[in-house]
């Protein structure tokens, strides 16, 4: 434990003001006795950012220079701002407010109504998806339940980012944003999600903001009272404000410069609801004359886990990486992170659950570890290795996979299928089990190829996929197995998930992991297509899934487990490899050329020279070059494909599963390894060429004369869409 993020369960109330500077860092200090002007403070994570602003606050009203009732301290969840007033009154500084953006914004709403608009105000409607789903009926647009979402989060942006609905579409256009649906359909929607709320006299939480908003910049006497009521601001988490919210505190402050903002631009990880680290970034261009006090001692984590943090950042790129904080370790050194990789994600899964047991075995609280991926479909495998372990877990963030809505009507579907499926049509064509399971789950809304985006959709489709992986795992251990088989399977899966999880290891995203810390640390999934994630595509997209990493590993105070599988199921393909944001870090590897250091002296560990890379190179008589890239190839690997390992691929999942059926068959054809009809990198390759003509097939690595006279007619037809099946008896 360290003074600066520690306390007994019953502090003593600092006698004096001086009193209240006890315990502080240098740097800390700084911040709390800065009381006058605007303060910028960049605070690392685990510096102490909320200790060294409430020890402000503190110190300011106990010193006299502030009035508790004249400071509105504001932050973003109603967590955070309990925990700002419970720290404020262990302070002696009760009656300082301390609040949400939306509740601050409410109460001023809720008394300036009868005098700034008159009669009595809308009712707030809690959740918005009724109405848009009311929106969509007058539209006469059909929406599922994750459709909805999809549309109340672009609705939700809109309207924090102060976008009308004309101007959704350009303003979708300039961002860059990629929308679920048509922007022109969804403007639509929010104009008729508009008149709804209108119509029956609501209003939402956006509309709290925008409204006071207008408030205050059409009632001048109004922002006068307001201006004279709270002379002292301060915002927590600054890096998450969105264009609103800064409106809204810029009408607050008036003319006033009496304004202390806290952030870390390094932890911005929420843009797509709009939040954006300009306004941290550009503070001291706005206000010349602010103190800025960085905070870089971490109390939290491990020298060795803080290396870690500085050394993704070290590789990063963009306006937030140009303005990172080192991070400096207070706390006494701990193990090396560790570094594991499995062959597929059942076994990286049971990996995890095993090290789990052993440590709760040993007397680490079960409450102290936590298991952190990346997207919420993950959980299902970590759930049932946890179950299966006798370890129990809580979901933070998240519904338990089996409970999720698409689960259990997927079940329903399947469950159907089982009993009744001789009457099913859509299962008159499909013999096997994986290919039943596809068939009736095609009816839910799964598809061959992922949708675009990141939203309710997408999130539903990964869900879908579990249940089709799954099925392709069960088939592949048991190849008698039946769809009724299946099904028996996943109800034992979910009932041993029911389970009472208090005071178990804590299973979350990333994204809802923010904010919280834990001895253990598990960092699961974090390989290319999961971190970045696949539909990561512009720069900054791809520096956002760096940065949702940098969370994750600072999430760990003292010990931090790092893996990655190479296939998704036992027996798979291998073809998988660790994030690039690893590159550098993980011991074997060696830094990505062409990343910038962004001046983090010593923050990447260099590797174990001649662990990798030892496999004998192809002569080339002229230089083979990465098509995405550029970069001249020199390994076998990377020449077939003809790109790097690590540059994105555009491969088509549906034809290169087609091209695996038929490689299949004709090596049963002809009774020899699948291997010698084409390997799984010339199949990857042609999935990703998608040729048109035998000289574009012949040019792909693995595909010689021989073959191309033997199977070219076949793969051409294939990817054409145009092949029935042929002769597979050939010579």
């Amino acid at each position: 434990m360290t003074a600066a993020t520690h306390s007994t369960l019953f502090p003593q109330v600092p006698d004096t003001a001086d009193a209240v500077l006890d315990g502080l860092d240098p740097e800390q200090r700084e911040v709390a006795t800065a009381l006058h002007g605007p303060v910028c403070v960049l605070a690392g994570a685990g510096t102490g950012k909320t200790r060294a602003i409430t020890h402000r606050i503190a110190y300011g009203v106990r010193a006299g220079v502030l009035h508790p009732s004249s400071v509105l301290a504001v932050t973003f969840t109603n967590r955070a701002a309990g925990e700002m007033r419970g720290r404020l009154r262990q302070l002696g500084a009760a009656g300082v407010q301390a609040r949400t953006f939306h509740s601050a914004a409410l109460r001023q709403l809720q008394y300036f109504w009868p005098k700034a608009i008159g009669g009595s105000m809308p009712r707030l409607v809690d959740r918005k998806i009724q109405l848009v789903a009311d929106a969509a009926a007058a539209c006469r647009i059909r929406l599922d339940r994750g459709e909805l979402r999809d549309v109340t989060a672009e609705i939700e942006w809109s309207k924090v980012t102060q976008t009308v609905p004309a101007d959704y579409a350009p303003a979708v256009a300039k961002s860059g944003r990629e929308a679920p649906r048509d922007p022109a359909e969804i403007a639509q929607l929010y104009a008729a999600y508009e008149d709804v709320k209108r119509e029956r006299s609501f209003i939402d939480f956006e509309d709290v903001l925008l409204l006071t908003v207008a408030v205050l910049q059409d009632r001048h006497d109004i922002a006068e009272q307001v201006r004279a009521q709270y002379q002292h601001f301060v915002v927590d988490e600054y890096q998450d404000v969105s264009p609103l919210q800064q409106r809204l505190l810029e009408l607050w402050l008036g003319e006033r410069d009496s304004l202390c903002v806290v952030g870390d631009a390094s932890q911005t990880i929420y843009s797509f609801t709009g939040a954006t680290p300009d306004h941290l970034l550009d503070f001291r261009t706005r206000h010349p004359g602010a103190t800025v006090v960085k905070l870089v001692r971490d109390y939290r984590s491990t020298p060795q886990v803080v290396h870690l943090a500085n050394g993704l950042l070290a590789q990063a790129s963009g306006r937030a990486a140009d303005h990172r904080l080192e991070l400096v370790s207070q706390r006494a050194p701990g193990p090396e992170p560790a570094y594991t990789e499995y062959t597929d994600e059942p076994a990286e899964a049971e990996g995890a659950a095993r090290r789990i047991r052993e440590l709760i075995d040993s007397g680490v609280p079960a409450a102290e570890i936590a298991i952190l991926f990346r997207t919420n479909a993950q959980s299902e495998t970590y759930e049932q290795a946890l179950a299966d372990a006798g370890v129990p877990y809580q979901l933070r963030g998240a519904e338990r996979f089996f409970d999720r809505p698409e689960v259990r009507k997927a079940g329903v579907a399947l469950r159907g299928a089982a009993r009744f499926g001789g009457n099913d049509s859509l299962l008159d064509d499909v013999v096997d089990l994986p290919s039943q399971v596809r068939a009736v789950l095609s009816g839910e809304g799964w598809t061959p190829r992922p949708p675009a985006g990141s939203g309710a959709v997408r999130e539903r489709w990964e869900s879908l996929a579990a249940l089709v992986n799954l099925a392709q795992d069960f088939a592949a251990a048991k190849p008698g197995a039946t769809l009724a088989d299946l099904v028996a399977e996943l109800d034992e899966r979910a009932n041993a998930q029911h389970a009472p999880t208090v005071q178990g290891v804590t299973l979350a995203s990333l994204h809802s992991a923010k904010g919280l810390e834990w001895d253990v640390v598990f960092l699961v999934g974090v390989a290319e297509g999961m971190m970045p994630i696949t539909y990561a595509k512009t720069d900054e997209q791809i520096e956002e899934e760096r940065r949702l990493l940098y969370v994750g590993v600072t999430r760990a105070r003292e010990h931090l487990h790092v893996s990655w599988s190479l296939s998704r199921s036992p027996g798979g393909r291998p073809n998988r490899r660790p994030s690039r944001f690893l590159d550098g870090l993980r011991p074997g590897s060696t830094a990505t050329k062409g990343r910038t250091a962004g001046g983090a002296a010593g923050g990447i560990e260099r590797g174990i020279p001649g662990t990798r890379g030892s496999a004998p190179r192809r002569a080339q008589r002229t230089p083979a070059r990465c098509r995405v890239c550029g970069r001249t190839l020199t390994d076998a690997g990377e020449m077939k494909l003809m790109r790097c390992d690590d540059c994105p691929s555009d491969m088509n999942e549906g034809l290169y599963e087609q091209l695996r059926e038929w490689r299949a068959d004709q090596a049963r054809s002809s009774g020899q390894p699948a291997f010698c009809v084409f390997t799984d990198r010339t199949l990857v390759a042609i999935a990703e060429t998608a040729p048109d003509d035998e000289h574009e097939l012949a040019r792909i690595p693995g595909v010689g004369m021989r073959k191309l006279t033997r199977y070219g007619a076949d793969v051409l037809a294939i990817c054409a869409g145009q092949y029935d099946g042929g002769d597979t008896d050939q010579d």
